[in-house]
């Protein structure tokens, strides 16, 4: 007979909030904003007036772990599903404060009709009402007798039937002792199946990702610090995005305000570059993988458990240094000048906006890579290489498009084992040879996905080179992007609608390019070989039509900056695909020659 990998058993609320309140459950998310709204806390509490079901908790054990000392202390429960239903018990309750979505300390307060049955979310108009008990918490405090609350009630509202006044609040009283079902799962359980059990038992469909788990692991550890290292996270990849929450920190948190972890992130006050706004996914698997040289983040939950990996056993020391390695990961992952560093490589590497970059796990090995060698105290200028190299060749080569945990350790260790310079090379040998530049890349290019990340290198590719628009003379290829140029089919898109050709053939990516908008209007559907002769023209001293470019040699540069084949002014319906074969081929050629330049 297998094992019980988990236990299911129904409790009072009243002995829930208990152990919640002891510090026996500790839930994660209770330093994070409270995203419920305060209906859905008045229907919770209507539906266990009801005695409708209201789901199931599931926690998940830490598990025993060997003290210094040699003892065993017992490991506590983390909620891992159920925080908001919790959460609203505790505010509505139990009159805990909670953080609202501004990270303001506020109380949810749920009023109580005791002759209608019925709650209400308060509001003025029930703080001058008498007949409602204006917050049910007042109801569930020790010293609350319910004798003498009727008999002021009644007194305040004459009309009021005495034994319905008892009924009702004999039934708002007995909400604690209706059942709740928890679910625990066993503190020996892997992540893969932990997550594996939360989906089956679950319902919704929803996923936890390692990440949540790590997360839930780092907040309830609060003898290492966990809960203030949680909240380091949140802070930053909030401030990332939205510099004005600074003041909001500021006003609502002065205890985590003159902390030294604030200090390390207050630089975000005034930073609007969104090229990595990473969250806390992204910031746990580059502090995680850059400072332990794992890349797996079920072995940081583990190791933030005291997981001895050789006796399979959990030790204090492990957990206590797993937790200050944490944090030295994350202090090197929100400094001011490796952050602002990384993203200047980046940048040098062509991709100027975020939505250039397809494959956020490419960008955090990227920054993975360059914390592991500023740890190496390798030279500035390998750093800016093997990072750019590394970054571009993840994204060539879909490195990390499936399974990124799996690569992402497999990538570090074998840094760690030759060197990032030796990996790279092995890498380029075994992936980037000849047969990928000249057929691999040609026919990856053959897609009429716009957002194909080959594309998008591309275009990387024409930004670095400082490359002008197709057609134009002065414009170039960045200055139509940064002010979220559209793209430009070159065969025009109306002019093979009418031919006929489906929507997969007259948009491929070969048949695209950066064009100034008022360039295109005046191509309309004309095909190469009609308004690219007036193009021709134009350079012999013709009348301009399409852009100023006024002669040959500028003209051919311009076509070779877009990788356009010289002999589109011949190039008519019959041979379009002879033009997508040859451009394509001019495209690989391009991004061989720009990845070489890195």
């Amino acid at each position: 007979m297998s094992q019980a990998k988990y236990s299911v058993n129904q409790h009072p609320i009243s002995i829930v909030l208990a152990w919640i309140a002891q510090g026996e459950i500790a839930i994660p998310e209770i330093q994070r904003p409270f995203v419920w709204s305060k209906t859905q806390v008045r229907d919770l509490m209507d539906s266990l007036l009801r005695g409708f079901p209201v789901g199931y908790l599931i926690a998940w054990k830490n598990p025993n772990i060997k003290l210094k000392d040699g003892s065993t202390s017992e490991g506590k429960r983390i909620l891992i599903d159920g925080q908001q239903r919790v959460t609203a018990l505790m505010t509505a309750v139990s009159g805990m404060k909670v953080l609202d979505k501004d990270y303001k300390t506020t109380r949810v307060r749920i009023a109580y009709h005791p002759i209608e049955q019925k709650f209400e979310v308060y509001n003025q108009a029930i703080a001058k009402d008498s007949s409602w008990l204006t917050d049910i918490a007042l109801a569930f405090a020790g010293e609350f007798k319910t004798h003498k609350f009727v008999g002021q009630y009644c007194a305040a509202n004459p009309d009021a039937d005495e034994d319905k006044v008892f009924e009702g609040m004999d039934l708002l009283t007995s909400i604690t002792t209706n059942q709740l079902g928890l679910i625990e799962l066993d503190g020996t359980l892997d992540i893969e199946t932990v997550t594996e059990i939360f989906i089956r038992i679950n319902g919704k469909g929803a996923v936890l990702s390692q990440a949540d788990f790590a997360m839930s692991k780092i907040a309830s550890s609060e003898v290492y610090g966990g809960d203030k290292i949680r909240k380091t996270i949140d802070y930053f990849c909030h401030l990332a995005i939205a510099p004005e929450f600074y003041e909001t920190i500021l006003e609502n948190d002065p205890e985590f305000s003159a902390s030294d972890r604030f200090q390390r992130m207050k630089w975000l006050r005034q930073e609007n570059d969104n090229l990595y706004d990473p969250d806390y996914t992204d910031m746990l698997r580059v502090a995680f993988t850059s400072q332990f040289g794992r890349g797996k983040l079920q072995d940081l939950v583990a190791l933030l458990s005291g997981r001895n990996f050789e006796t399979r056993s959990y030790e204090e020391s492990i957990a206590e240094e797993s937790f200050a390695k944490l944090q030295t990961g994350l202090d090197a992952f929100m400094n001011e000048y490796h952050f602002k560093g990384f993203i200047m490589i980046i940048r040098s590497t062509g991709f100027i906006l975020p939505n250039l970059i397809g494959s956020g796990s490419a960008l955090n090995f990227a920054y993975i890579l360059y914390l592991h060698l500023r740890s190496e105290k390798a030279a500035p200028t390998l750093i800016e290489t093997i990072v750019r190299r590394w970054f571009v060749m993840s994204i060539l080569t879909r490195r990390y498009s499936s399974n990124p945990e799996t690569a992402f350790d497999l990538d570090i260790r074998r840094i760690h084992e030759r060197g990032a310079v030796e990996h790279l090379e092995t890498i380029e040998q075994a992936n980037l040879g000849e047969a990928f530049w000249e057929f691999g890349l040609v026919q990856d290019l053959d897609t009429s996905v716009a957002s194909s990340p080959f594309f998008k290198l591309f275009l990387a590719a024409q930004i670095k080179a400082n490359d002008k628009a197709f057609l134009s003379k002065d414009i170039t290829v960045t200055d139509i992007i940064l002010n979220r140029g559209d793209l430009h089919h070159i065969f025009p898109k109306n002019f093979l609608k009418k031919n006929a050709f489906p929507r997969g053939r007259y948009n491929q990516i070969a048949n695209f390019a950066v064009t100034q908008t008022e360039t295109n209007i005046k191509i309309r559907d004309r095909e190469p070989k009609v308004y690219f002769s007036d193009v021709v023209k134009q350079t012999n001293g013709g009348e301009l039509s399409y852009g100023a470019i006024n002669n040959a040699t500028e003209l051919a540069h311009n076509l070779a900056a877009n990788c356009i084949p010289e002999d589109l002014h011949e190039m008519g319906l019959d041979r379009y695909d002879e033009f997508l074969t040859a451009r394509r081929k001019l495209m690989a050629a391009k991004l061989k020659a720009y990845y070489q330049s890195l």
